[in-house]
């Protein structure tokens, strides 16, 4: 068994790369766990059993240098390791070695090390060193059944567990399901946007233990405790309900990992809200994760993405603006082209599942048609197709057209809708019936048609006994 000792440093010259967390011990025993389940805490250290872990990481030395020195925590940390834990821990104590120096030298002889580095002998110190005891081979050579009597079976079992010949059984840490990680302030604060100082740190505690349960953040949390002595509850706004306690709910359209983006979004809505007192503590939980995905990577180099993604985008317009001011069309189940889409406001928690089985209905079809003159249209296909065609943009309201009765040679007068001119039909008639259900029956034909001026329009007709009486009306433009 091969045993590994880690610490956070408290030596302000030692610089980490990244800022010391509040409560580092937890952060550094969630980020040993990626590498071995087998991590206890032993008092302000904590103790990895690494044998089994070793062949997955490529042996000993590669699991080192994983451990060490490619993934570095956020905290500045001291290590040493032995055959066992406490030999571990007592190496901690001498030969410390913090990351990015050259490990401690392997051969660590639990006879040379000093007595006072065994926990279970430090209460007898006093006694040991009036009997000349100042090593564990010292104090091992003594009678078992002597030191029993005057020190406690406590010495000589420990001494049993530091040279392997018991079992060593600790208490091993697991990742909480939910997490929820308090914070007390070092002052009060008595604005809104200074509380994303203390947030960082937990945000940077959540992406310790995202990272060690391999998940995304999909919804989390921020509470504040108020200081109840001086609350003014003329100023309690929607955030601060419960009176002594305000409460933020951040949501994201995608599992994330990315804590930049989420301080972006609390930093935004931070700065709407208005504190009625100075708050003293903070509280960050989460409320949804969603495990992650491994991804791909290629041996080819990939193009740089700049920029944020559009859910990014959507979310920090939405947290600035307001969620009114973000609009989306959710399809709906419905023929009619006026109500084959809703808009409404936008959601971070509208799922992408839902989307497809709209789409999947038949009633959202959108078919769209290029930029091109009808001419060249015509050029490359000699007759215009009567297939769905749906516009680019969709009017509102569908717009009624001015009709011009023209007459026929050989047949009764013929109607020409107009628009910028008279319309030529293209292609149609695209037959609609259905609303019948809802008490408001649509019979339309369809016609994509030419304006000498607008270019390609979709226009429609009331279908009725008599053509020459029908309605025209104008209901999109095609781009």
């Amino acid at each position: 068994m091969h045993w590994i000792a880690l610490r956070p440093s408290l030596d302000a010259t030692a610089a980490p790369t990244e800022p010391v967390l509040v409560d580092a011990s937890t952060a550094l025993a969630w980020w040993a766990l990626r590498f071995t389940p087998l991590v206890a805490r032993v008092g302000d250290a904590l103790v990895l059993e690494v044998s089994a872990s070793e062949r997955l990481f490529g042996g000993r030395t590669a699991l080192l240098q994983q451990l060490l020195e490619s993934n570095r925590p956020l905290a500045q940390v001291e290590y040493a390791q032995g055959a066992t834990s406490l030999i571990a821990l007592a190496a901690l104590q001498v030969h410390t070695c913090r990351v990015g120096q050259a490990a401690p030298v392997r051969g660590v002889l639990p006879d040379a090390l000093p007595v006072h580095t065994l926990a279970a002998a430090q209460a007898h110190l006093p006694t040991l060193a009036r009997l000349g005891v100042r090593t564990w081979g010292q104090l091992r050579a003594l009678p078992r059944g002597g030191v029993v009597r005057r020190f406690g079976a406590e010495v000589v079992d420990a001494l049993d567990r530091a040279y392997g010949q018991r079992p060593e059984v600790y208490p091993w840490l697991t990742l909480p399901d939910v997490f929820d990680a308090p914070l007390e302030l070092a002052a009060s604060v008595d604005a809104a946007p200074a509380l994303l100082f203390g947030a960082r740190r937990l945000l940077a505690q959540l992406l310790v233990w995202l990272r060690a349960r391999q998940s995304g953040v999909l919804a989390l949390e921020l509470l504040w405790e108020l200081d109840a002595r001086r609350a003014n509850t003329r100023h309690v706004d929607a955030h601060h309900q419960g009176g002594q306690q305000g409460r933020l709910e951040l949501r994201t359209a995608e599992a994330t990992q990315d804590m930049s983006h989420l301080q972006r979004i609390l930093g935004e809505q931070l700065a709407r809200v208005t504190l009625p007192a100075p708050v003293l503590y903070l509280r960050l939980r989460s409320l949804q994760t969603q495990p992650l995905g491994g991804e791909s990577h290629s041996l080819l180099p990939e193009d740089v993405r700049k920029g944020d993604s559009l859910h990014q985008t959507l979310e920090r317009l939405a947290a600035r603006l307001g969620a009114h001011s973000v609009q989306c069309a959710t399809p709906q189940a419905d023929h009619r082209p006026e109500r084959m889409q809703r808009w409404q406001p936008w959601r971070v928690d509208t799922t992408r599942k839902e989307n497809q089985n709209a789409m999947k209905s038949g009633a959202a079809r959108a078919y769209s048609m290029s930029a091109r003159g009808p001419k060249d249209y015509e050029a490359e296909h000699d007759v215009l197709p009567t297939a769905d065609l749906y516009p680019t943009w969709l009017l509102p309201v569908p717009q009624r057209l001015v009709v011009r009765q023209a007459s026929h040679p050989s047949g009764p007068p013929q109607s020409i809708p107009c628009y910028h001119g008279e319309l030529t039909l293209l292609a149609g008639p695209q037959r609609l019936e259905t609303g019948w259900l809802e008490g408001e029956p649509a019979l339309r034909d369809y016609f994509v048609a030419r304006s000498p001026q607008a270019g390609l329009v979709w226009v429609y007709r009331e279908r009725l006994e008599a053509a020459e009486d029908a309605a025209w009306f104008l209901h999109g433009l095609f781009a």
